[in-house]
């Protein structure tokens, strides 16, 4: 199965301003499942230890190519399904094997890999705050886009409306990037993400966020 294309839209709740008498609205999360999120399930995927607590959220940035957008290529990385031919780049991560939760496209427009009751494997060797082995215990979001680069706004709008699905749904303790359990190894999302904007937009003490901001 090739994965289909970014949408134009990103995910809004049809019924934002409320459901109808006639209509109720169906709940936001269903095993881990997240409802405004195009499902399209990722075999690189494990179960959680015992006892873990889903109190991290890490975000990422990712293009495949770098730098080029809204082709598909995450999708199919995602579902081991990318064509490692298709492009020289390709050729440095030929049989990787990984996955996130979700996926935000420049449009906003979310998709959902693994449930969040799994252990997706996005954080690789890392360590945060006391914690080793990210994996165990966060939850992964990837933002379509370069190290270092801008984002659009259609995505922040919609990390923020899933970012604060998720402290409903989990005891999320803290928010960080991949460049902050990982550091050195590595660099993204960068510079050009707004953690202010982030942290005001969800109003969460700064404790919550990399020391940085």
């Amino acid at each position: 199965m090739t994965p289909p294309m970014d949408s134009t839209s990103p995910m809004i709740p049809p019924e934002a301003g409320g459901a109808s008498a006639s209509q109720p609205s169906l709940p936001l999360w269903q095993n881990g499942w997240y409802r405004y999120a195009r499902a399209l399930a990722s075999p690189n995927f494990g179960p959680r230890p015992e006892g873990a607590q889903i109190d991290l959220i890490v975000i990422h940035s990712i293009s495949l190519p770098p730098g080029e957008f809204g082709n598909g290529n995450v999708q199919r990385l995602f579902t081991n399904e990318l064509d490692w031919e298709a492009h020289a780049y390709f050729q440095g991560i030929r049989g990787l094997q990984v996955s996130s939760h979700f996926f935000i496209a420049r449009t906003g427009a979310l998709w959902q890999f693994v449930g969040c009751n799994d252990r997706a494997w996005h954080a690789g060797e890392s360590s945060y705050r006391g914690r080793s082995h990210c994996n165990d215990d966060s939850i992964g979001i990837e933002l379509e886009g370069l190290e270092g680069g801008l984002f659009e706004a259609a995505q922040y709008e919609t990390l923020t409306g899933l970012c604060a699905s998720l402290l409903q749904a989990h005891p999320i303790a803290y928010i960080a990037g991949h460049e902050h359990i990982a550091p050195g190894r590595k660099l993204d999302p960068g510079p050009g993400f707004d953690w202010p904007f982030l942290q005001g937009a969800l109003a969460l003490p700064a404790r919550c966020f990399p020391e940085i901001i």
